[in-house]
C-alpha cells in the first residue's frame, strides 16, 4: 500500500502536511485556517473525512492557528504532549487532546505515527515519522540542528518534509536584528539550506523518492536558491519546494518496504487508540 502526501502550506505564515493511505489520513500541524485547509484539500480532491487525527509538533502559532476550528467542526482527534498543552492558547485542548510520548508509536487505522524529539525553542517539540506497511514519510521542520534523531530517521524515509529555512548569507546581510538572527541559527531555531543539504548528501537513503524543501523563510531564502542547491545533486530523488502560499500537488509514495521495528534501541510496542466515528 502506498502513501499519498501533500503540503497544504509551509512557512512562518502556517504549516500543515497531509499523509494518508487509501482509507485514512493524518495532518501534521494545523497552522492555516480551517477554511483554507478545507479549500486546499478540496482542490486536491482529498476528503477531510479521511483525516482521523491531527498531530501537533509544538505550540508556536504557525503550527496551531487553525486547530481549534478544525477539531470543533470535524471532530478530529488531536494529539499533543502534556508539556505542549501548557501553552495558554492550547488551554482548551485539556479535555479533548490525547497525549503522545516520544518513541511510542500510535496506530491510526493502517498508519503508524511515531514522534521523535528535536531541538527547537518550544516546550516539547517533536518530529514525526508516518509509516504504512514499511513505507515511511518523515516530517522534519523547525529543527535547530542536525541531531542523531534526525539522522537515523531520515535514513529510513521514502519521502520527507525537510526544513531548508534560510540562506546563511541572506540572513547575515539581511535586516533582522542580531538577537533574531542568533535565535534562527543558534541551534534551537531553524536549519539552513547548507545544513539541510549536508543531511541530504550524507544520509539520504537510496530509496528516497521525494524530498519537500519546507518552511522556507520569506526574507532570508528563495525557492529558486533552495531548489537549485538540491536539484543539482538530487540523483533519483524528486525535489519539491513546499510553498508558503499554496498547496503542493499530491504525490504517491511507494517503493521497497523498510523494516523499522527498533528506533534508537527502543522497542516499538504499538498503542491502538480508538478513533472518533
Amino acid at each position: 500500500m502506498s502513501l499519498q502526501i501533500a503540503s497544504l502550506n509551509s512557512g512562518s505564515n502556517g504549516n500543515c502536511y497531509y499523509i494518508g493511505n487509501e482509507n485514512e489520513a493524518v495532518l501534521i500541524d494545523a497552522g492555516i485556517s480551517c477554511r483554507e485547509t478545507e479549500q486546499r484539500m478540496n482542490r486536491l480532491e482529498l476528503s477531510i473525512k479521511k483525516v482521523k487525527a491531527i498531530f501537533i509538533t509544538h505550540e508556536h502559532s504557525d503550527h496551531i492557528n487553525g486547530l481549534t476550528k478544525l477539531v470543533k467542526k470535524h471532530k478530529i482527534p488531536v494529539y499533543i504532549t502534556a508539556a505542549t498543552r501548557k501553552c495558554p492558547s492550547l488551554d482548551w485542548s485539556e479535555q479533548v487532546a490525547v497525549n503522545f510520548q516520544a518513541y511510542q508509536p500510535i496506530l491510526i487505522g493502517g498508519l503508524v505515527v511515531t514522534a521523535v524529539p528535536k531541538f527547537h525553542d518550544a516546550n516539547d517539540p517533536h518530529s514525526f515519522i508516518i509509516s504504512c506497511r514499511g513505507i515511511n514519510v518523515g516530517v522534519f521542520t523547525d529543527s535547530g540542528r542536525i541531531c542523531e534523531n534526525l539522522i537515523r530517521n531520515f535514513r529510513n524515509c521514502h519521502a520527507a518534509f525537510l526544513e531548508s529555512n534560510y540562506d546563511a548569507e541572506m540572513l547575515e546581510n539581511g535586516g533582522y536584528p542580531l538577537i533574531l538572527k542568533n535565535r534562527i541559527r543558534g541551534g534551537v531555531g531553524h536549519l539552513s539550506n547548507a545544513e539541510a543539504l549536508q543531511l541530504f548528501l550524507e544520509h539520504r537513503p537510496a530509496f528516497m523518492s521525494h524530498l519537500f524543501l519546507s518552511h522556507l523563510s520569506r526574507n532570508n531564502n528563495t525557492p529558486e536558491i533552495a531548489h537549485q542547491l538540491f536539484h543539482e545533486v538530487s540523483g533519483g530523488t524528486q525535489i519539491i519546494v513546499a510553498s508558503r502560499n499554496s498547496e503542493s500537488p499530491v504525490f504517491r509514495i511507494g517503493g521497497q518496504p523498510v523494516s523499522n521495528n527498533v528506533i534508537f534501541g527502543k522497542k516499538r510496542s504499538v498503542n491502538q487508540l480508538a478513533l472518533f466515528e
